[in-house]
């Protein structure tokens, strides 16, 4: 009986504790940074050097994506990728889950997305993958 009661609950959480945002979108993204024609650019990914050339990494969506690349002999750049609301997963929450769908968006960030559509830079794969393509070409 006890165990049957906490399954319904636990059950009942994951109803409730989720949301649009969260479904499609998750509290995180996939990026692929791209730093074309130079395979040996070191790319930081807000301060944390993630790889060099090109690399894949999981982002959280509710901060801006600040990409530095550095390379002998040449200046640094740095890149500010900027974050955008997720308005149409925004309406799905209210109207599907409420207020509580309202808070776990807010909350966890899944309200966000890279700006690929202000930002010629940035290419949407899909809602979970977005490519980031730094212009390095001061660089020679």
């Amino acid at each position: 009986m006890k165990k049957s009661i906490l399954l319904v609950g636990f059950l009942s959480s994951t109803l409730i504790f989720n949301s649009c945002g969260v479904i499609f979108g998750g509290s995180r993204y996939v990026g692929d940074i791209r730093v074309n024609n130079h395979p040996n650019a070191e790319i930081y990914a807000n301060g944390e050097k993630i790889g060099t050339g090109e690399v894949t990494k999981s982002f959280k969506r509710s901060k801006d994506l600040k990409i530095e690349v550095k390379q002998d002999g040449c200046e640094p750049k740095s890149q500010v990728f900027e974050n955008r609301f997720r308005t149409g997963n925004f309406i799905l929450s209210v109207i599907t889950f409420g207020i509580v769908g309202i808070a776990v968006d807010l909350g966890t960030g899944a309200s966000y997305k890279p700006d690929h559509r202000n930002n010629d830079a940035i290419d949407k794969v899909s809602d979970k993958k977005y490519i980031f393509n730094v212009d390095y070409s001061q660089c020679k």
